[in-house]
């Protein structure tokens, strides 16, 4: 594996940061058509109008990683998440050829979690025992409610009976599932909301994404705002699920996420942790981590036809590349660190920013002083009011 030296920048009066060894290595994969888009959502994504040029997309993916191959030399790639938009709109034919090419391009562990986000719809559905021959170990799927009016409500287009079907139909041939579900939804009563989540444990996933639903800007829920329940509802919520989700099996160990042990999504661990993740195809993000100290960001162009058509000279084309600077490391770190129910091993904010922990003595003083935060020699961990207020506690490590 290739060792990183150590860094010395040369921007003057900045910290000097320092690695010892390059972060673990993840891989995304973007997919961005969907059948319908949904009011809520603000993740990139097209409605699909026309047919899918399935063989045109991964051959330019494929361009995509032999792009990048320079950057991320003889990294082992230690999870895959395919995500969209709605993947499973892909054939598993389809998805097959794409995991080999990556399998022969990069160095993919043996045990690599390999994630598959679908939708409910019964087209999907009859295709997940073939999905999971492709070498797909991990299944994700968009639930968000099992009550018919909120589903509406939502735009989704599936209903309660697809919904449960997809649930346990995955259960059966996948050992690792996850169901997503959505918390506060217009009009939700904390009843629906237990009926929602009693149901979706019923099905046995080994893992629940719980989302609290927010309006986003740019979204047909910002131009015309559904009623959302007031935030004693949401606090009952809260509670509710602190209390009864670990009856159920179920262990909190991220803000939004709950495992059965030893059934921690294993990718997204290693985004909130600030690992590396080389990200491929329309509106992709990349973090990565280079052997010279630098980390650097970059997206690829939004739209999938400018994306698949490339630049000039064919290459992939990038809305956003940039260094990471100092100042925002320090602060990227801990907004998705403290994510952690439990927090963090105190030394990673060294291993993975190259930064001293004495950089962010002074936020760190002040959130404990506030007793938002616990900082030990061995741990850094959010209290139960740093979980609570969890934005203000991130704000406070946000740069001058």
């Amino acid at each position: 594996m290739m060792q990183e030296q150590p860094v010395h920048f040369r921007r003057a009066g900045e910290i000097q940061p320092i690695f010892g060894s390059l972060p673990p290595l993840a891989l995304y994969i973007h997919i961005p058509w969907c059948i319908r888009k949904c009011p809520y959502c603000d993740f990139y994504s097209n409605r699909l109008t026309g047919e899918l040029d399935e063989d045109g997309y991964i051959a330019v993916l494929q361009r995509d990683i032999e792009q990048a191959l320079p950057l991320i030399w003889g990294r082992r790639i230690i999870s895959i998440f395919i995500g969209g938009g709605t993947p499973s709109l892909f054939s598993a034919a389809g998805i097959d050829r794409l995991l080999s090419i990556v399998r022969s391009l990069l160095p993919v562990m043996p045990d690599a979690e390999i994630s598959m986000e679908a939708n409910p719809g019964t087209f999907e559905i009859e295709k997940f025992k073939a999905y999971r021959d492709t070498g797909i170990n991990r299944l994700s799927i968009g639930i968000q409610s099992f009550n018919p009016g909120h589903l509406q409500a939502l735009g989704r287009i599936h209903g309660r009976e697809e919904a449960l079907t997809a649930a346990k139909t995955a259960r059966q041939w996948f050992d690792q599932v996850n169901l997503d579900l959505m918390v506060g939804l217009p009009g939700q009563t904390l009843e629906q909301f237990q009926q929602d989540v009693q149901t979706a444990v019923a099905c046995d996933p080994t893992h629940l994404s719980l989302y609290q639903l927010t309006i986003e800007p740019n979204t047909p829920f910002a131009v015309h705002p559904p009623v959302l329940p007031d935030e004693d509802v949401l606090d009952s919520m809260q509670q509710w699920m602190e209390q009864a989700l670990p009856d159920m099996g179920f262990q909190h160990y991220e803000v939004s996420a709950w495992a059965k042990p030893g059934c921690q999504c294993q990718h997204n661990s290693n985004y909130w942790l600030y690992g590396d993740y080389l990200g491929i195809g329309a509106a992709a993000h990349s973090k990565i981590t280079l052997p010279d100290g630098k980390i650097i960001r970059r997206m690829c162009v939004r739209n999938p036809g400018a994306y698949m058509v490339g630049d000039e000279a064919g290459k992939t084309p990038f809305e956003e590349a940039f260094e990471v600077s100092v100042d925002d490391r320090r602060f990227e770190f801990m907004m998705n660190a403290l994510r952690f129910v439990n927090g963090f091993p105190t030394r990673l904010f060294e291993e993975r920013t190259g930064l001293p922990l004495a950089s962010i003595s002074e936020p760190l003083q002040l959130a404990e002083s506030k007793n938002l935060l616990k900082v030990t020699p061995a741990t850094i961990c959010p209290t139960p009011l740093g979980m609570r207020f969890l934005n203000d506690l991130q704000e406070i490590f946000l740069p001058d």
